[in-house]
């Protein structure tokens, strides 16, 4: 090591000691053995299905013309990267969510962040929801709108006081370079999210486009929406929320992300022709990159034949059955019991997404009391979310069960009951209440 080495250590040093004794220390950790999954993004168990797993495997075995196998691409695609099958693959992709083209990246984060990063020209803004991810912000660091970004109230379209979008709209088509907004000459970005990844609500994107519209009505408010976490659960067959609705010719650009529900890993672009070679041309997240492999591209493939020939149908069905299930489980403790807010709180409505925040004071505690009995579930604490909002993030799976889906709101309600010093049902250890775990292949 350098002598520069040591004293960058005992800066890093301070620094992660003070996020310590906040509380905001991050660590990785590895899913304890036998835990059940409450935690992660793969919604319909699609990664664990020994059909998919099958058909992939032999995909990847097939040998002949452009799609012969290679552990790696070699480049990026403006270089030595580029196949016949990637390009196949974005036309199929494009066309099973109703897109004139698209243009595959390798995360979801790359593609939000090439986006933001090249499409607003000088004086154009980003209008954005305050909770969108941070790959949008990153991308709009990286962009020429870098100082010209605005946020919106989570969720908040019509009003004009406050911060709502049309709040939002209205003072720039009213402050200084009103009149080039309100002509056309310069462009308005609105980057949403279909789903809310932290409180798994759903955009009102009916209402955002319509205000966009009738706030821009020279064409020249884009709408940009990250389906990351609409993909394959909302809509027929999981095409995502702008087909769900039918705004696929009002919506300017959609990123569709596959490593969640989708169960592998990329994620594609959705947008006009010409916007597709533009960013060919000006993505540096695209440009500047190795290009996915056979391997990524086959998995992708694999995934979207299934979920195109109604295969994940059943498991669609069954995560919207968990859903309901674990909704009425906790919505009925929290009312027999009389929960305090800041012990425990779920929102009102059944969830539309398989996203549930638990909300509490004790995030961590609850988690940790969770896992102990061999549930995995996550705390998420500021400021991942803002501050007063910390939460036990639930994620169902299709690949759960219900005995697993109550058996983990009987340890939540135990725990509440203690926080409240009331006496509470006993809760045994996941292996001696024989909770099993689901059979994905009966699906």
């Amino acid at each position: 090591m350098t002598p520069g080495s040591h004293r960058m250590d005992g800066t890093f040093a301070r620094l992660l000691d003070r996020r310590e004794t906040q509380g905001r220390r991050r660590r990785l950790t590895l899913p304890p053995p036998g835990a059940v999954d409450f935690s992660s993004n793969s919604y319909l168990s699609l990664s664990e299905s020994p059909e998919l797993r099958t058909r992939y495997l032999a995909l990847l075995q097939h040998d002949g013309g452009d799609h012969r196998f290679s552990l790696g691409s070699g480049g990026s695609r403006l270089l030595d990267g580029n196949t016949a099958l990637a390009e196949a693959l974005e036309e199929r992709v494009a066309a099973f969510h109703g897109a004139p083209a698209g243009l595959l990246f390798n995360s979801g984060f790359d593609a939000n962040a090439g986006l933001l990063g090249c499409a607003p020209q000088p004086g154009d803004v980003v209008v954005y929801d305050e909770l969108v991810h941070a790959s949008v912000h990153d991308g709009m660091r990286l962009g020429r709108a870098a100082h010209r970004a605005l946020p919106f109230t989570h969720n908040t379209v019509a009003g004009s006081g406050g911060n709502s979008l049309s709040a939002v709209l209205e003072r720039l088509c009213s402050g200084p370079d009103g009149d080039d907004f309100r002509r056309g000459r310069r462009n308005v970005f609105v980057a949403v999210e279909g789903v809310y990844s932290m409180d798994g609500d759903v955009a009102p994107l009916r209402e955002i486009v319509a205000c966009v519209g009738e706030k821009l009505p020279q064409g020249n408010g884009h709408v940009i929406v990250d389906e990351a976490h609409s993909t394959g659960i909302i809509g027929q067959r999981g095409r995502g929320l702008v087909c769900h609705l039918g705004l696929q010719d009002q919506v300017w650009a959609r990123v569709h992300t596959f490593g969640k529900a989708m169960g592998c890993a990329g994620a594609i672009v959705l947008c006009s022709p010409t916007t597709r070679s533009y960013l060919i041309n000006y993505a540096r997240s695209f440009i500047y990159t190795t290009a996915l492999g056979y391997p990524s591209l086959a998995a992708i493939q694999t995934t979207y034949e299934h979920l195109a020939g109604g295969f994940a149908d059943g498991r669609l069905g069954s995560l919207r059955a968990l859903i309901r299930r674990a909704h009425g489980n906790l919505a009925g403790l929290c009312r027999r019991h009389a929960v305090p807010s800041h012990i425990l709180r779920i929102n009102a409505a059944v969830p539309e997404s398989p996203i549930f925040p638990l909300f509490t004071a004790s995030a961590r505690e609850l988690a940790a009391h969770c896992q102990r009995h061999g549930f995995l579930l996550r705390a998420i604490v500021a400021p991942t979310v803002p501050r007063g909002t910390d939460r036990v993030r639930l994620c169902l799976h299709a690949g759960n069960t219900a005995d697993e889906v109550d058996g983990l709101c009987r340890v939540i309600e135990k725990w509440a009951c203690d926080k409240m010093g009331m006496e509470s049902p006993v809760v045994q250890e996941v292996e001696e209440a024989s909770i099993v775990k689901s059979e994905i292949s009966r699906l």
